[in-house]
């Protein structure tokens, strides 16, 4: 009787530990970050600042890998003004959610010292970020971002901010285009 107890036991767990070790194929649909990629960021700013001072040029990087037993991402993003000088560092944490069908996402923004929560989800082909944050000057906004014209060596990332609750969008926020540097990235 303690044998086929046992049996049943080792079975059960051994079933368990296959259940868990299985990765959902959605958990695949962040992959295209993976690698460490050069960056040029382009945020929006007024007509004024634009016509005083120009478009400013910020340059980067982003390094992702798998993380979470292949069920999620984790990546680093670091930018700089045109004279070298850190602007921003932040690391994300990308989780799926089997059961909700989506991505958990948080992230740090280390220099301002702020945590963001947001979902993901890939819709119509695109990957789309829903979230919340602050601006600089700590306005709160809701944000929908966009992964779009991804390929093996490159991608654009859009984001879209309202301050109104969503009745109305400022597009084009921030702008990223990324282009590979190598297929892995180095912690």
């Amino acid at each position: 009787m303690n044998r086929v107890i046992l049996a049943l036991l080792f079975t059960l767990c051994l079933a368990t530990s296959n259940a868990m070790a299985q990765q959902p194929a959605a958990a695949k649909q962040f992959d295209f970050l993976i690698g460490h990629w050069s960056i040029e960021l382009t945020p929006k700013v007024s007509s004024l600042v634009a016509l005083m001072h120009g478009t400013p040029k910020m340059l980067g990087s982003w390094k992702a890998w798998r993380a979470f037993d292949g069920r999620g991402i984790e990546d680093e993003l670091r930018v700089t003004d045109s004279s070298g000088n850190p602007q921003t560092f932040n690391h994300t944490l990308r989780l799926y959610d089997a059961d909700a069908q989506r991505w958990k996402v948080n992230g740090l923004d280390v220099y301002r010292a702020q945590l963001n929560q947001s979902e993901a989800q890939l819709r119509g082909g695109l990957m789309q970020v829903d979230g919340k944050g602050n601006s600089h000057d700590g306005t709160a906004f809701i944000s929908r971002t966009r992964f779009t014209e991804v390929s093996e060596n490159s991608f654009r990332m859009q984001q879209d901010r309202s301050f109104d609750g969503g009745a109305s969008w400022e597009e084009e926020a921030l702008v990223i285009v990324a282009k590979r540097v190598a297929k892995q990235a180095q912690r």
